[in-house]
């Protein structure tokens, strides 16, 4: 089986690793390439791995459902997908990389590592989670059920995270030598992250001076003292057999995960009582914060094998 697939928004930084990642996909074949800045241009001249003629388009949304698509990737701003989801079939899969349906119950959130691959199996509609609400789900699942209080969640990013839009946060010029909070209270990953955790999440997110890489750093208080040895286990046994996820003694810098498809997890900071938690995860906010993860979801839905990113070249 070949699918057909469908990316609209191919122009930001996102897009094009979407891009890069089908072009290794004997399973999926890009058939629509949607982008109204690039319409008219080769696909190959943003992303050259593709050897096809195929074009970029800029694609009315009521001209969707005249399209033979298996699967369709939204990687718009956040808002932009109910004029494209009104004119695609029900019977079209559709990964939204925006925020605009993590939060409805009528979609399934997909982060196969934490929540499971069953329900995406023949899923239509799957929200894709944030860059930074994956990284921190990440670092606290496997301590859901010991998490007492509020989970304090410090988090960095590399300037792509702020899209190709043109601003202070994605300004070289103004980030050398300096670091950004984009938010300060009330942003959108703190909503997610508390909301499919079921866990009273603070969260700060910053923008720092390089290109690619997250990392967040986790404080938790845990409801009874634990041993080191044990939370260690506990993370081991949770994502067991999970190809892209890897558990460190040592704490994970946003460096050592860069241009790479999983996350490390590690540090795992304890105090004398057992009681209070410090750990870091990091991934790079474009693959497994948003493009891997995009694919890992299609497929699954699919049917399909969510393939072997690690062996991907640059």
């Amino acid at each position: 089986m070949t699918a057909c697939i469908g990316l609209i928004g191919g122009r930001g930084h996102t897009g094009r690793e979407i891009l890069r990642l089908l072009s290794h996909r004997a399973d999926m074949e890009l058939v629509l390439a949607s982008s109204r800045e690039l319409a008219g241009q080769k696909v190959r001249d943003t992303a050259p791995e593709f050897d096809t003629g195929l074009l970029f388009e800029a694609v009315v949304p009521e001209a969707l459902n005249a399209r033979d698509l298996d699967a369709i990737i939204l990687a718009l701003p956040n808002g932009a997908a109910a004029g494209f989801l009104e004119h695609i079939g029900a019977n079209t899969i559709v990964v939204d990389l925006s925020a605009d349906g993590r939060f409805d119950p009528s979609w399934i959130y997909g982060l196969p590592e934490i929540y499971g691959r069953d329900a995406l199996k023949n899923a239509k509609r799957i929200a894709n989670p944030g860059c930074y609400a994956t990284c921190g789900q990440l670092a606290m699942a496997p301590l859901r059920d010991m998490i007492a209080g509020p989970a304090h969640v410090f988090g960095v990013s590399g300037y792509s995270g702020a899209g190709t839009t043109p601003s202070r946060k994605n300004d070289i010029t103004a980030l050398k030598d300096n670091l950004m909070p984009y938010a300060l209270t009330g942003h959108i990953h703190e909503r997610e992250m508390s909301r499919q955790l079921g866990l009273d999440v603070a969260f700060t997110p910053h923008v720092a001076p390089y290109f690619s890489g997250l990392m967040t750093t986790v404080h938790m208080t845990l409801s009874a003292p634990m041993a080191l040895a044990d939370i260690r286990d506990r993370y081991l046994h949770f994502y067991e057999g999970e190809a892209l996820i890897r558990i460190s003694e040592d704490m994970p810098e946003p460096a050592m995960i860069a241009g790479q498809p999983g996350a490390i997890i590690g540090g795992f900071g304890l105090s004398g009582d057992g009681r209070s938690l410090v750990m870091v995860s990091v991934l790079d906010n474009l693959l497994k914060g948003a493009a891997v993860q995009a694919l890992q979801n299609v497929s699954l839905a699919l049917g399909l094998p969510e393939g072997d990113f690690t062996n991907i070249p640059d």
